[in-house]
C-alpha cells in the first residue's frame, strides 16, 4: 500500500479512493455471518414474519429471518411443485428473563406481531415448530431444559394471549446444539427462538 501511495499523485489518489472504499466493503460484506439475519423485537413485524415463512413451493426457494418458524401445509404438493430443501424460518431475538422462560414486555410485544402474520390469509393453513436455542455456557442439561422451556412459552403466549390454535404449533428445546455464532459463543443469537413452518 506503501509503494502504491508513493507511485500515485494526489489527484490519482482521490480518483482511486472511492473505488477502494468499495473493495473494502465488499469484502465486509462477503464476511458477513448468517447471524446478522437474526431479528431484534424491534425489527419484527407482519410483514417481515410473512415473507419469512411463506414456502416458495414452485422453486424451492426458501426466505430466512432473524427468527426462524416452520410451516407444514395440509395435504399432499401438486406434481409439478417441489418441495423446499430447507424449511422456511425466521430466527428471531425473542427475550427472557435472566435464566428464566418468562417473556419479558418487548417479547410479548413482538409475538403479537408474529400472531398477526401467523392468523394472515397467506399462513394461517400452516403449522409451525417453535424451536428454543441456548449458547453453550452451562450444563448442557440445564441449556435444554431451558431453551424448551422458553419454546413452550413462546408457544403457550401464543395459544393463551394472541388465539393461534394449539394444533398449529409445537415446542422443541435445542439446547445449545445449533449456534449461529460459533466465534462467540455467548454472543445472543445464540440464545434465540426459531419459529420453523413445517413442510412434511
Amino acid at each position: 500500500m506503501l509503494v502504491f501511495m508513493k507511485n500515485v499523485s494526489q489527484a490519482g489518489l482521490r480518483r482511486a479512493w472511492p473505488a477502494a472504499l468499495a473493495c473494502c466493503a465488499l469484502a465486509i460484506a462477503m464476511q458477513t455471518p448468517a447471524h446478522a439475519q437474526v431479528m431484534k423485537e424491534r425489527d419484527i413485524t407482519e410483514q417481515s414474519v410473512t415473507k419469512a415463512l411463506m414456502p416458495n413451493e414452485t422453486t424451492g426457494d426458501v426466505l430466512t429471518r432473524g427468527f426462524v418458524l416452520s410451516n407444514q401445509q395440509p395435504g399432499a404438493l401438486s406434481p409439478k411443485a417441489k418441495r423446499p430443501e430447507k424449511a422456511p424460518s425466521a430466527q428471531m431475538l425473542i427475550t427472557f428473563a435472566t435464566n428464566s422462560t418468562d417473556l419479558t414486555s418487548t417479547a410479548r410485544g413482538a409475538l403479537d406481531r408474529v400472531a398477526r402474520a401467523l392468523q394472515s390469509d397467506k399462513l394461517s393453513a400452516y403449522r409451525f415448530r417453535v424451536e428454543g436455542h441456548a449458547d453453550p455456557r452451562g450444563n448442557a442439561d440445564t441449556n435444554m431444559t431451558l431453551s424448551q422451556g422458553r419454546a413452550q412459552a413462546v408457544v403457550d403466549y401464543l395459544t393463551q394471549q394472541d388465539g393461534i390454535a394449539a394444533e398449529r404449533l409445537s415446542a422443541v428445546g435445542k439446547g445449545s446444539s445449533e449456534p449461529l455464532n460459533t466465534r462467540n459463543p455467548a454472543a445472543p443469537e445464540n440464545r434465540r427462538v426459531t419459529i420453523v413452518t413445517v413442510t412434511d
